[in-house]
This record gives C-alpha cells, structure tokens and sequence, in this order.
C-alpha cells in the first residue's frame, strides 16, 4: 500500500466542505454534467463573477477546476480559499480579511490531525470511537477545524480528533466565590469527581471546581483569575489520575467509568465553527429552565412508550469572579438511559462515516433507514407539538442507540444551550428551525452517506421519510407537516455568508434547498 500524503489528504478534507459551501450559497448549476467528463462531474456558475466551477463527486465535491480561455485549471487549496474570498467580496460587496485566515488554519489543524492520529491508538469503546472520528466535521461550514490559529502544540493534546484522553485539572474555590446552579444533583456530582477520578479532594472551606486544561491555559493569566491564585479564592489542587475523553464538540469531556458516568462542559475560549465556545452568562442562567422543560417533555414521551432519552444539563458550578471563564456545566452520562444491550454511537459520525460504522455492511439499507426514521422523527415532532419544544436534533446533538445487528433502537438528544421554548420564539421560526436541524442537517446528511454506498436507494430512502412524517401527522396530528410535505423547498444553513458578513453566530440565515420529501 503506498504512504498516504497528509498534506495532499489534508487539503482533499478541507476542500469538501468549503466546496459544499460555496456550492450551496454563492453558485448555482450552469446546464449538468460537463460533455465527456462522467456524470460525477459538475459545471457552476459563480454568482460574483461568473465564471464556471467544475467539481467531481456529489454531496462531497473534490477536485475543483476553474475555467479559463485555455480549458479547466485545478485548483489547489491555497487557490480555492483566494477564490472563494474573490467571489464572496463580489458577491456580498463586503471585505473579509479574517475568514481566509481562518479557513487555512482549518486546513493546517487536518493535516495536524492526521499526522496525531496515525500515531494514536484508537478508544476501542465503539461509543468514544464516534465521537473521536470526525475529521472533516461539519459538511456545511467552511472552517470546521480551526481552532482559533493557535499552534497545534497548543491544542492538539485536547483533540478529540487525535484520540485524546487526558486528566481534569482539579481547583478549590472558596466556598464564598461559588456560584451554582442544580442542586444536590448537580453539587454532588462534581464533588465526587474527586473520587470517581481519583483526584485531590478540596479542603474544608473550599469546593471542587473541575477545569478543562487547555481552557486554563487560555485564561489563566487574565487578572481576575491570576489574583484569585494569589489571594487564596483559587487553589490549584492537582490533576485526576483517572482520563476524560473530548467528544466531537470538544469542549465537552465524557468520564464514561460507571462511577462517575458524567459528561462535563466547559468554557473554550476559541472560535469553532461559528461561535466562541463560552459558557455564556445569559444562557446558564436560563439553563434549568430550559432543561426542566426538556425533561418534562421526554418523561411525558416516556408515558406513551417512546425509548427516546434526553441527557439532562443538571446545573453548573462557576467562580464569581470569572462567571463564564471557568464555568462547568453537568451533563448526564449514559448508563442506564440506553436500551440494555445497545451501542449508542454519535448520528454525526454516521453520516462523515468511519470504519465499521453502521450500516455499513448492512444487508437491507432501508430497513436501517426506516429504524433510524422511526427512533429520530417521532420525539423531535412530538416534543414541538404537545410541548412546544425545539430540539436542537443536529448530528452532533442526536445519538443513536443501535442493537447487535447495527439497527438503531433509540435516539438520545442533547444540549439545552440549543433548544427553543415557544413563546419565547414566534412558532413559524421555531419550525424553520427545526426543519434544518431535523431534515437538512440531520436526515439529508444520513440519507446522503447511505445513498453514496448504496446508489439506487435515494428515492426509497425519501419514499420512507415521507411515510414517517405523514404517520406522525395521521396519528398525533401537526399541521406543519402537510406543509413541508408539499413545500417546494426547505432551510438550508448559510454558514459561509454568515461568517463572511460576521453575523452572531446565532442569527441563522436561511436560503431554500430542493425538499426531498415532498412528493
């Protein structure tokens, strides 16, 4: 087997996304496939300029080629962000000298990345494995490893992507400065991380405060911190001699030990994907709210027989005097809420695909299809229509609990900093939002890996999601469904534009995608 080029794999990985981006929001197709070049190739036409883009491939496109008057030049990674940046700046009117920037540094943390994880010895538990398999990340953003253009030294030991595992960083804080949320649930769960860690315990006087390494090399030296070691508020306790695990979304850390089952949230000080990773104020101290509300939800899903699970967000602990710096945010972990005897694996892992992942090497695709629909769908739907509930069900919020034969059997949902409540937004905003996270973020994406192995199914596949949604709508009753169902189009994301205009990461801005459901 010849030696993979990590450089070359880096920029094939960092290409995909960004292609998809440029595709999907400042491109539109120029007449199909280009004559003599196979049908996996496909022509566009720039809306800044003008100017034709073939790519190969389809929900992944590779190998970009620009024309020119002496035929089709290949573009390297280099040349494709210079001409995304020209195009964007024609396209919009407006400059963007920092995205560029941020865009390569995606590309060098890949092939960091690459290099870390071809020296690394994989989690061999088939859970952890999901969560540590997305290379490329998000299919729809065109940055989606950067990490904020720190050195790779800086970040890599964190990882997820690089099969990190590594100790919590144990603080006291005065009893004075804590500031907590979530009761004794919450209270006793960090406590006894010391112990289920094998840490150092606080000192009379003090509590636990648990501390992601690298978010304390990050802020460590700001005053509020560094005074509050110098005067005693703060203490550095030690480490835990026992690992956490980073998940995909990084900042988040599973201590998967049956006796400690947690996951612990933290602030990141860096920008990934389209936001500053901050335990933000405003959004902890709605978060029992929020998640009371969730959990009412699932327990009434519960009632009617539904195997679908929330992993709570229990509370937090925090220090006054850097209320989001060093905040920690408790998250069940999952033993005991999934099915006995099933594998829960990461939705978003499926769908990038990893070796051995299901369905891979299933024998009847739609049949996993159809279980994946049926444990996904209905929760999402009911929780907006009885409860006025909008989960944030992305891939990187949905995990799905699969049997012995790969079949999923249940979904677990996740993050009560995303999830909507209605009033608190209009109705018609709370269905757009579920819509792209459901059906364009979470079915499209799966659909489209299971139709890339499998390439006469699409049609069955969408045959089938349509009869999940028109079930719910014949049995429980929604009126949005008929309306999607006929909907010409449905939301997709415009994570490119977005973070080219530097609008909040949380104003969405939405531009029509073809619906694959509608009949």
């Amino acid at each position: 087997m010849e030696p993979v080029d990590l450089n070359t794999a880096a920029d094939a990985y960092a290409a995909t996304p960004l292609l998809n981006c440029l595709l999907r929001e400042a491109a539109e197709p120029s007449g199909g496939h280009d004559a003599g070049e196979g049908t996996d190739v496909r022509v566009h036409r720039l809306r800044g300029s003008g100017r034709l883009l073939r790519v190969r491939g389809g929900r992944r496109p590779a190998r970009p080629e620009l024309r020119a008057a002496d035929g089709w030049h290949p573009l390297g990674h280099a040349e494709l962000v210079k001409l995304v940046s020209d195009e964007l700046a024609r396209f919009t009117g407006l400059p963007n000298h920092e995205l560029p920037v941020e865009i390569t540094d995606s590309r060098d943390a890949i092939a960091a990345l690459l290099a870390a994880r071809a020296a690394a010895e994989p989690p061999a538990d088939p859970y952890l494995l999901s969560e540590q398999s997305l290379v490329m990340g998000h299919p729809h953003h065109p940055a989606p490893k950067a990490r904020g253009g720190a050195p790779a030294g800086s970040w890599l030991p964190y990882a997820p992507e690089a099969y990190a595992r590594f100790p919590l960083v144990l603080l006291g804080l005065r009893e004075d400065q804590s500031a907590e949320e979530g009761g004794s649930a919450t209270s006793d769960a960090i406590d006894s991380l010391a112990d289920a860690l094998e840490g150092p315990r606080a000192p009379a006087g003090y509590r636990l405060l648990p501390a992601h390494p690298w978010q304390l090399d990050l802020v460590g030296d700001r005053p509020a911190v560094r005074e509050a070691f110098a005067d005693g508020r703060l203490l550095r306790l030690g480490e835990s001699r026992r690992p956490v695990w980073p998940t995909a979304s990084i900042r988040t850390l599973y201590a998967p030990d049956p006796a400690a089952d947690l996951f612990v949230k933290f602030s990141l000080d860096v920008r990934i994907t389209n936001d500053v990773r901050r335990l933000w104020r405003h959004d902890l101290l709605k978060l029992r709210r929020t998640d009371a509300a969730v959990e009412a939800g699932f327990a009434a899903l519960r009632r009617t027989g539904s195997a679908a699970a929330w992993l709570a967000d229990r509370g937090y602990r925090t220090a006054a005097f850097a209320f989001e710096e060093l905040a920690v945010l408790v998250r069940d972990g999952l033993h005991g809420r999934t099915v006995p005897g099933s594998t829960p694996l990461l939705a978003a892992a499926l769908a990038e695909g990893y070796p051995g992942s299901p369905p891979t090497g299933n024998t009847d695709p739609v049949r996993w299809w159809r279980a994946y629909l049926r444990q996904v769908v209905p929760p999402v739907l009911e929780l907006f229509a009885r409860h006025g509930i909008v989960l944030e069900a992305h891939l990187q919020n949905t995990v799905v609990a699969v049997d012995a034969d790969g079949l999923p059997v249940q979904a677990l949902f996740r993050d009560a900093e995303g999830v909507k409540l209605l009033p608190d937004l209009p109705r018609a905003d709370a269905w757009q939002r579920l819509v792209y996270c459901l059906v364009v973020n979470n079915l499209m994406e799966i659909a489209g890996a299971l139709a890339g192995r499998y390439p006469d199914i699409p049609q069955l596949l969408w045959q089938a999601a349509r009869e999940e949604f028109e079930h719910y709508e014949s049995t429980r009753g929604l009126p949005e469904i008929a309306e999607l169902l006929a909907a010409a189009t449905v939301p997709g994301k415009t994570n490119l534009l977005l973070r080219w205009t530097r609008a909040d990461g949380a104003d969405a801005r939405y531009l029509p995608l073809p619906n694959p459901l509608r009949g």
